[in-house]
């Protein structure tokens, strides 16, 4: 029965969301028990190019390091986030999420080769809530019980924390770069004057992904509990002032 529920509770998880963070976790687990190392996954245009190790360009995404403090800490904000851009903006639009990834991935693969990255993926977990938070702004945060803030300083809140743990902040403003770039185009430009949609899913994308029906079943995470946890939480602006009246 345990199982039984663990599985379906498993199998509501949308599916972008449940397919990357699934490859995150069995990437580390793999590294953890030493099936693989660290080498064999790091971003390396060398060894892409000239030995052919295309799988490298996927698999830098998927490593968050050992497990520890900074592996869930990821984790936990790669899923909720995920998850919610998933179920909010994108929903019913997989096709049109999965081209963010694609999109995200190739700026941060170009940009990473100059600033010499080999891990990317807490620079794509940084864009999916940097997008979050910009598609949010009226949504308040409290970070740990000390900040209070609205959803759109929360990227930058995060690389204040990075700076504090002693990591490079290089990730964490590649995350939003790349995120302020896909926000722009997506959500800003399009409605300037003379403005236009650059990014346009394509047609086969559409064809692989998108559905017509929705599942009746179908379980969304609600937006009103950003990040799940205390250095998460928050609510709407309209609600908080609700409350406070």
């Amino acid at each position: 029965m345990a199982y039984q529920t663990l599985q379906q509770e498993y199998l509501q998880i949308p599916v972008v969301t449940r397919a990357y963070t699934t490859a995150c976790v069995l990437t580390t687990a793999a590294v953890q028990l030493e099936i693989i190392t660290p080498f064999q996954l790091y971003f390396n245009p060398d060894l892409i190019l000239r030995n052919y190790q295309v799988w490298r360009v996927i698999t830098n995404f998927l490593f968050f390091g050992p497990v520890g403090f900074n592996f869930l800490f990821n984790m936990i904000f790669l899923y909720r986030y995920c998850r919610m851009l998933e179920e909010g903006s994108f929903r019913g639009r997989t096709a049109d999420f999965v081209f963010m990834f694609l999109f995200g991935g190739l700026l941060m693969t170009i940009f990473g080769t100059f600033v010499s990255l080999v891990f990317l993926g807490q620079a794509f977990t940084i864009m999916l809530v940097y997008v979050w938070s910009r598609r949010n702004p009226n949504v308040r945060m409290n970070f740990f019980g000390l900040l209070n803030f609205q959803a759109p300083f929360l990227p930058w809140v995060l690389m204040g924390f990075s700076l504090l743990l002693g990591n490079s902040i290089i990730v964490d403003l590649l995350g939003i770069a790349v995120g302020h770039v896909y926000f722009f185009l997506e959500d800003v430009f399009p409605n300037q004057p003379g403005g236009g949609r650059w990014l346009k899913t394509p047609s086969i994308l559409k064809m692989m992904f998108d559905t017509p029906e929705e599942d009746a079943n179908y379980n969304p995470l609600p937006e009103e509990r950003p990040g799940g946890f205390a250095w998460g939480e928050g609510q709407r602006l309209g609600e908080a002032q609700g409350l406070g009246g």
